[in-house]
C-alpha cells in the first residue's frame, strides 16, 4: 500500500498545484489583453490536471480494497491525501509570480508559433528550461499591498471555500464510505463520487465563475482597475487554501452521509 499511497499523494499534489495556478491566468489575460490565447494555452495545464485526476480514483479504490481485506481503517491515509491537497495549493501560491512570468512569455511565443505542441517541444529544450529556472520570482508583500479587497463579494469567497472542500473530499469520502456499508452496497457508494464532484462543479458554474468573469471582463473593458482582478485572484486562492483545510472537517461527515444514503 505504501507505493500506492505515495503515487496518490503525488497526484493530489499536482492536481491542486495546477488548480491553484489556474486562478492566476486571469491576471495575465487582463494585463496582456490576450484573453483567448491565455486560456487556450492554459488548457494544456488543465489537461495535465484532469489526466492526473482520472488516475486518482483507482488509486484510492486500491487503498480501500486493501484496507477491507486486511480489516484496517485507512482514515489516516485519506487525511494525508487531503493534506497533500493543502500542500499542493500552498506550493501553487508560492509559484504564482514565477508562473505568471513564464506564462506571459509562453503566450507571446504561442502567438508567433500558433501551435501548442511546437511550444511544448520548444519549452523542453535545455536552454529554455534553464531560462525558466532563472525566471524564478519570490512572492513579496508589495504584490499584495494597496489592493481593493472590499470590492470583492465575501459570499463568493465563502462559496469558493465550501466548493473546494466538497471537491477535495468527493472521491475520498465516496470510496471511504465503502467500509461503512455492507458488501452489496460498496460499488454503489464508490460510484457516487462522480455525483458529488458534479454537484461541486455545478455550484462552481452557478455561483463563482459568473461573478469572477464579470469582474475580469469589466477590467478588460477598462471599467475596473487591474488591481480588482488581482484582489479577486488573491482572495479566491486564499479561500481555495482554506477549502482544502475545511475538507479535513468535511471528510468523515461526508463519508457517513453517503453511507447512510446507500446503507
Amino acid at each position: 500500500m505504501g507505493k500506492i499511497l505515495i503515487e496518490l499523494l503525488a497526484l493530489t499534489f499536482v492536481i491542486h498545484l495546477i488548480d491553484t495556478l489556474a486562478y492566476s491566468v486571469r491576471l495575465n489575460s487582463v494585463k496582456s489583453g490576450q484573453f483567448a490565447l491565455s486560456f487556450s494555452l492554459f488548457n494544456l495545464f488543465v489537461l495535465v490536471s484532469r489526466t492526473a485526476n482520472t488516475f486518482q480514483a483507482p488509486l484510492i479504490g486500491s487503498i480501500i480494497d486493501i484496507s477491507i481485506l486486511q480489516g484496517t481503517d485507512p482514515i489516516s491515509d485519506m487525511r494525508k491525501v487531503i493534506f497533500a491537497s493543502t500542500i499542493g495549493s500552498m506550493f501553487g501560491i508560492l509559484l504564482i509570480p514565477t508562473f505568471l512570468k513564464v506564462f506571459g512569455i509562453a503566450v507571446k511565443r504561442l502567438e508567433t508559433t500558433g501551435s501548442v505542441p511546437s511550444l511544448v517541444v520548444e519549452a523542453l529544450h535545455v536552454s529554455n528550461i534553464k531560462r525558466m529556472v532563472k525566471s524564478t520570482t519570490r512572492p513579496t508583500k508589495t504584490m499584495l499591498q494597496r489592493l481593493r479587497y472590499r470590492e470583492i463579494p465575501k459570499r463568493l469567497l465563502i462559496i469558493n471555500a465550501l466548493v473546494t472542500g466538497i471537491y477535495t473530499v468527493g472521491v475520498l469520502a465516496a470510496n471511504y464510505s465503502a467500509i461503512l456499508v455492507s458488501e452489496q452496497h460498496r460499488l454503489a457508494v464508490a460510484g457516487s463520487s462522480g455525483m458529488i464532484n458534479g454537484i461541486a462543479t455545478i455550484l462552481l458554474t452557478l455561483f463563482i465563475d459568473p461573478k469572477s468573469a464579470v469582474i475580469t471582463d469589466q477590467a478588460l473593458s477598462g471599467k475596473r482597475p487591474y488591481e480588482d482582478v488581482k484582489a479577486l485572484v488573491v482572495l479566491l486562492i486564499a479561500s481555495k487554501l482554506m477549502g482544502t483545510i475545511l475538507a479535513q472537517a468535511l471528510f468523515l461527515p461526508a463519508a457517513r452521509f453517503i453511507a447512510r444514503i446507500y446503507g
